[in-house]
């Protein structure tokens, strides 16, 4: 048995990923009547990584702060600016492309039940509030923004504590770390899963018939990774960006592509950024950051969604109009939740700029859930990938400037 776990554990995670990939959509087409056993695995799987993530992120920055040295400089703010530009531009693309390949809808239903914030000040307010949530709630609720501010606190009330309470913090974020790696080793297992129960449930029928306004978001989210990303990339670090890119698609936005959560991708992303040999102290706060900031998938669902619906209703646009709808795009995408379907409800809030009524507005919010076993994977894959690759940009670029070596395929 060891040797099998021994050889199992050797074969790459992305081949792994693969193959469950291949069986999910064999075992969907050949037993579909078997959806109930097979479909476990993927909720087991995901609900697996959402349960450990957030103490996970809890001890890994309540670690890393605590035993932070005076004067090792971290890059943060360097990061943090690239989060913003990266989901503005992401907003302004999908602006353009909108108004070069409009898309039309008929709109549907299926959103009744579900509540949209009610305008900008309320995502801002929302997001006020989860910086201040009750600690174990924040905990027992994923509260991303909430287990951030209040591991950064713990940890900086712990930098005069004793070494062995700083040890005994450090073992509890490896032993986390540890279980964590356990987990992602059954992702093949979880994403047959997943794959199997997406095929079971919705089918493709239902797609076909937005098929050109999935090609207009997928295309936009595509043109960000592969186009905009590497243009930013390259112009810190002054090198082949694509190395890196791809290198991040592939090692977290597939696993990210299949969970369709940016949460419970946050170890993925964690194990990514210590594989490139980024600095722990960093990568450990702006990982869990990226997922609840980082939103360029999100700002495009939020423009495109949009723009159909301006574009179904007749009402004209100027220029004006649509760059303070990329901003609001990007500012409603950093409200979004680290979770699948969190930025559809957000589209509501860029309707009311052009003065859609909420209740129609809801009914593109339904388009987006039909069309969302795509379109949300593709967005989630987006956003969760460029977590590691802004990470990584902004340390190469600080080594670039100090003459240091940049290293990514290891």
């Amino acid at each position: 048995m060891k040797e099998l776990l021994k050889k199992w554990t050797n074969i790459s995670l992305v081949k792994r990923i693969l193959a469950g990939l291949a069986i999910g959509i064999i075992l969907a087409v050949t037993i579909p009547n078997q959806a109930q056993p097979i479909s476990i695995l993927g909720s087991l799987f995901v609900g697996a990584l959402k349960a450990i993530a957030p103490i996970l992120v809890f001890f890994l920055i309540m670690s890393a702060i605590s035993q932070h040295k005076s004067g090792h400089q971290t890059n943060m703010k360097s990061i943090i600016i690239l989060y913003l530009l990266g989901t503005f531009l992401a907003g302004l693309v999908a602006v353009v492309v909108s108004f070069i390949f409009p898309v039309t809808l008929t709109l549907t239903k299926g959103a009744e039940n579900v509540s949209a914030p009610g305008g900008v000040v309320e995502v801002l307010k929302n997001l006020l509030m989860n910086i201040v949530d009750n600690p174990v709630n924040a905990l027992v609720n994923a509260n991303y923004i909430g287990i951030l501010t209040w591991s950064i606190l713990f940890g900086v009330a712990l930098k005069n504590a004793p070494d062995s309470t700083k040890a005994l913090i450090a073992n509890l974020s490896d032993a986390t770390s540890l279980i964590v790696q356990w987990i992602i080793n059954f992702a093949p297992f979880g994403i047959m899963g997943l794959v199997f129960n997406s095929i079971y449930t919705n089918g493709l029928s239902s797609l076909i018939s937005y098929g050109k306004l999935l090609v207009v978001l997928i295309g936009c989210m595509a043109l960000i990774a592969f186009v905009v990303n590497p243009i930013i990339v390259f112009m810190n670090i002054h090198m082949n960006p694509y190395p890196l890119v791809l290198k991040c698609l592939k090692e977290s936005g597939i696993t990210a592509f299949f969970t369709r959560s940016s949460a419970a991708n946050i170890p993925v992303n964690l194990g990514l950024c210590e594989r490139l040999g980024l600095d722990k102290n960093t990568y450990s706060i702006s990982i869990p950051l990226g997922a609840t900031i980082n939103m360029a998938g999100a700002a495009v669902t939020i423009s495109v969604l949009t723009l159909a619906e301006v574009h179904t209703l007749g009402i004209n646009v100027d220029i004006g109009t649509a760059l303070i709808l990329s901003i609001l795009s990007a500012v409603s995408a950093c409200g979004a939740s680290g979770v699948a379907g969190g930025s559809l409800l957000l589209i509501p809030i860029a309707c009311s700029l052009f003065g859609i009524p909420n209740d129609i507005a809801m009914k593109v919010v339904g388009v987006g859930f039909i069309i969302g076993v795509l379109q949300d994977s593709c967005e989630t894959g987006l956003n969760s990938s460029t977590d590691v690759l802004f990470t990584a940009t902004a340390e190469f670029a600080k080594r670039r400037k100090e003459g240091k070596e940049i290293i990514i395929n290891k």
